[in-house]
């Protein structure tokens, strides 16, 4: 169980270094997640520096200690800043990459390959790929991931590709780890081999998805299936507009540290905190908190 972590903004917009490592702290010791994944989508790496990156990593590293691992968003669009980024994620302490497909310029398949072998050869860290095509425009295709999966350090797949068929054939014609990166999701990809989560509402309720898991693998798919159907609420509210807004909104509701989003993203509406206060009311996600 992995959240994809916000980076945490003080009022002047810089990054929290220390709310960061509150809130690492309060996912980690309270909601029972196994590791944090930094520096990704979800923590706006696309407006955070490259120095302010490695501050992330290393703050979050000294609060988890080894209680939790520690996964370092690297992916860009660009080959060489992205191995860059993975040399600089293992000297602050990172114990694994998480490389998104790169975005906007569109490679072929046969650039996917050269591009995440590029960066896994740049490190001796593990690499989690991770396939979003609808960010990206670009899927990685199954033959693609059985090819990376010969190399010894690409060992994952963060799948938020909502294609049920072909993950199922890349689990079956490969031996990638499987981690859910679509909430929604998370019951399905679990029921056809996924074996983990990266996810975004684990920073409000990691513990049930844990719990949901662990239903369904000792052979209670109805207990399984009733936290997944509690869930949906929270699946779906999370992500009404763009998930990091909603997100750091809700950790606001909760008393814990995420400040403000960076532009181009925006602050939810009054509308948009209403609306989401009536979703986590449903999902019966507590309100006011308090960080570990």
């Amino acid at each position: 169980m992995l959240t994809a972590m916000v980076t945490p903004f003080a009022p002047d917009g810089s990054v929290d270094l220390g709310g960061a490592q509150r809130l690492a702290e309060h996912l980690v010791d309270r909601l029972g997640n196994d590791g944090l994944v930094v520096n990704g989508t979800t923590g706006e790496s696309p407006t955070t520096t490259d120095e302010e990156k490695q501050a992330v990593i290393r703050a979050v590293r000294e609060a988890v200690g080894d209680r939790a691992r520690v996964i370092a968003g690297v992916g860009t669009y660009d080959t060489a800043h992205s191995c860059h980024l993975a040399r600089e994620a293992e000297a602050a302490g990172a114990d694994g990459l998480l490389v998104v497909s790169p975005y906007y310029n569109r490679p072929p398949q046969e650039g996917l390959i050269a591009h995440f072998r590029a960066v896994a050869d740049a490190t001796g860290l593990p690499v989690v790929l991770y396939d979003i095509p609808k960010r990206t425009g670009v899927a990685i295709e199954v033959e693609t991931l059985v090819r990376l999966a010969e190399h010894p350090r690409i060992v994952a797949n963060k799948d938020a590709k909502g294609d049920l068929e072909a993950a199922q054939w890349a689990m079956a014609r490969s031996d990638l780890g499987w981690y859910s990166g679509d909430d929604i999701l998370n019951l399905p990809l679990l029921s056809v081999g996924a074996n983990g989560f990266i996810s975004v509402v684990g920073h409000l309720v990691a513990d049930r998805i844990r719990r949901m898991a662990e239903a369904f693998h000792a052979g209670d798919v109805c207990e399984a299936i009733a936290v997944n159907r509690a869930l949906l609420p929270v699946y779906s509210g999370i992500f009404r507009t763009q998930g990091v807004i909603l997100t750091k909104a809700a950790l606001g509701l909760q008393g814990l540290p995420a400040g403000g989003v960076r532009s181009p993203l925006v602050p939810a509406t009054q509308d948009q905190l209403r609306v989401l206060r009536a979703d986590l009311e449903a999902g019966a996600v507590p309100l006011e908190v308090a960080a570990a």
